[in-house]
Formats: C-alpha cells, structure tokens, sequence
C-alpha cells in the first residue's frame, strides 16, 4: 500500500525541522518539503535547507520564487496604502503568508498530494492563515499540524530533535525568525510577555553604519522605481536594494502588540529598513500631490484593508475591489522623495514633483496667494460659518 503523500510548508527552521521528522519518521508519510521564497533566502541558504530537508526523511525538495507575485499581488498596495497596522507594523508577516499558503495550495495541486501540513503553533495567526486559504482552495486535502496538535512547546521539539541526531544551531532556534522582501518578524521569550525586550542579537541586520548618508528615492504612479541614480524595471529589486542600503543603519527595528486573529493580544518584533522608509517616503510625496478628501478616504479604505489582509482575508473579493480604489488614487503620485539615513531611524527631508500642489504660482502658504482677494476670504468665511452661526443664534448659544 501506498504512503500517504503531504506537501509540507518548510522553511528550515525549528518548527518545520520537527514537522518533516514526525511526519516521516512517525507518520509514515511520504514528504515533500516546499519552500516559498517571498524574498528571505540567499542561494546558499537555499541549499542548506534542501540539504536538510533530505536529510530529514523528505521524498522531494522544491523552492518556489514568488516574490514578484508577492509584489505585484500584495506589497504594491500595502505602499500604495500606507499601511502601518497600529500605525507601527507593515506587516511583514501577515502580508507574505497568504502568499506562501497560496503557492502551497497550488503544489498540493500539481502533485496530487493527499495532505498539506505547516508548523503553526496553536496560539498564533498563522494557524488561521494556512487554514483557510487551504480550506477555501483545496479542501479535499488533509491539513496536518504536528506543533499546534501536539501542543508542543520550543524547549520540547529541541529535544526531540537532539534526540533524533539532528544538528543545527539551537540557541539561535530559540528565535522565530521569519524573513521576507517586506521584513523579518522576530519572536522570542522576550515577546512572550508585556515589557520583555528583544536582545541585539536577535535582529537580523547589525550597525555598520554611523555616518549620516541621504538617498533619493524615485516613484512613479505610487511605486518605486529609482533609489538614487539606478533605475528598476521591476519595484521588488529597487526595495531590495534600499534594505541594501538601509540595513546597516539598523533602521526600521520596533515591536508590534496587536490583537491576533483568534482574539487574544501579541507582541513581536520585527525589522523592516525598507518597508518602513519607502511607506513614509511615499506618504510624504501624497501629502504633496493628492487632495484632502484622496487622503481622508484612503486612510480609511487602507487602514480596513491592512486590518483584513492581517486576519488572513486575502481572498475575500472585498480586497480587490479595494485595491482598484487604492491604484486609481496613484495616477499623479510620482516624483522624488528626499530621505536622510542614521543609525537606528531615517529623516524625510522633502519631495520634487511636477504634480505638487503646494505649486507657488498659485500661492505661498502663510504668506501670499495670487488666487483670490482679501475680500474673496471675507465672503468665503461668512458663508462657510453660517450654519453654525445659525445653530449658536437659534440656541442662544453663549461664548
């Protein structure tokens, strides 16, 4: 008799690491690790993690690039948005794994796998992610979670995996780490409680850099195509190349607290050079070009679409319909976006474009304005107070 065969999410860490075990070694089942790379791997780590997953009893290893759809699909938007959950997170997490959940559901597809499985805990969000894109695109597949079953704690699967000879750094393992184009999460016992903090070594990327240094950045229609003097055919490498730049500054390090999908509060940590600087260079370059009512109505759209994509709602149609608003609002959002970058943060120092309202032949604000009289004013004063002046007298109304 056949095994059962199961694609399983595997990014190499710890999590996945026991997965591909216990589902091989336990389950008897025939494993076929995919990794999603959404922008967090280098060549080498590619390989190690292929290496690994063989290792560990996989019957196959693929990796799938989807950065460009993860771009084009989603982050576009997110930038095109502004989205800051709580005004502090941009989502890096939340934004990438619908994305590997959907490439996932996909392989399920191609090989005919009778079972997907993930290494979610119990007590997160993604659990709720992978679940229902795969019970809304494959649900005559099994879905399989050894950690969140098991009610494993980090400390347990180290154990068992040391028990089953497996080597890896496990003092760095301690860490969840999650690494993409739009940032890294990082977890720890750190975030397990209200006032713990993540040590230095926890982040990713280390200060290299001290001295000051300013970077042009270049939109056009909303999206980022030039980081000083290089231009990009493609937004997801000229992102790439401003985290280049920006990460050893250690910029964009901060700790998110939210509530999670399944209603009770978390806190992670989180790095995100890029994501951070081009969210509020592009918002500094609307400020200039769209109207007030553009700006009111986006806020609103965009802090809703941030807040469903966070709970996994991707697919719902509600969010296309969304970013068709969002893309019209860009049409005259391009320009250059002034930034200065210090250890630890990043000044936006101003913007250039064509598209400027703050246009001086109509008027310098505070000062001068060649659009209209004094007189002009007098009137427009009048009669913009005058229902509230109407609501004072009626009411008798008293300073």
């Amino acid at each position: 008799m056949s095994k059962k065969k199961v694609v399983l999410a595997y990014s190499g860490g710890l999590d996945t690491t026991f997965c591909a075990i216990y589902l091989s070694k336990e389950k008897d089942m025939e494993v076929h690790a995919v990794t999603v790379d959404t922008g967090g791997f280098t060549r080498q780590d590619i390989a190690d993690i292929e290496k690994r997953a063989l290792s560990l009893g996989a019957a196959s290893y693929a990796c799938i690039n989807a950065v460009d759809d993860f771009y084009n699909q989603c982050i576009k938007y997110l930038i095109f948005g502004n989205v800051l959950k709580n005004g502090t997170y941009p989502l890096s997490v939340s934004a990438e794994r619908i994305f590997q959940a959907l490439t996932i559901a996909k392989y399920v597809q191609k090989i005919n796998a009778d079972a997907v499985a993930h290494g979610s805990t119990g007590a997160g969000n993604d659990q709720v992610r992978f679940d229902m894109a795969f019970n809304i695109l494959i649900p005559k597949a099994e879905i399989i979670t050894p950690i969140r079953d098991l009610k494993l704690s980090r400390q347990a699967e180290i154990e068992y995996l040391k028990k089953h000879g497996v080597q890896m750094n496990f003092e760095k393992a301690a860490y969840s780490i999650n690494k993409g184009i739009w940032g890294t999460s990082v977890g720890g016992k750190e975030t397990l409680t209200s006032h713990g903090s993540l040590p230095e070594a926890a982040y990713p990327s280390q200060l290299k850099k001290e001295k000051p240094e300013d970077v042009t950045l270049v939109f056009e229609k909303g999206e980022l195509v030039g980081v000083n003097e290089e231009k990009f055919k493609n937004p997801a490498k000229a992102i790439a190349k401003l985290n280049e730049l920006a990460s050893p500054f250690a910029i964009g390090r901060d700790i998110h607290v939210g509530d999670t999908i399944i209603g009770i509060k978390g806190r992670v940590g989180f790095e995100a050079a890029a994501p951070l600087i081009t969210i509020k260079a592009h918002h500094a370059l609307e400020k200039h070009t769209l109207t007030k009512w553009q700006l009111y109505w986006k806020d609103q759209m965009s802090v809703w679409y941030g807040n469903w994509l966070h709970e996994g709602q991707f697919l719902d149609p509600v969010m296309r319909n969304i970013e068709k608003f969002l893309e019209d609002t860009q049409q005259f959002v391009s320009g250059k976006v002034f930034v200065t970058l210090v250890p630890y943060g990043f000044k936006i120092n101003g913007i250039d474009s064509s598209h400027d309202l703050m246009s001086a032949k109509f008027g310098s604000y505070g000062e001068m304005n060649n659009s209209w009289t004094g007189d002009d004013v007098k009137g427009f004063a009048k009669i913009f107070g005058n229902q509230v002046a109407i609501y004072n007298a009626v009411n008798e109304i008293k300073p």
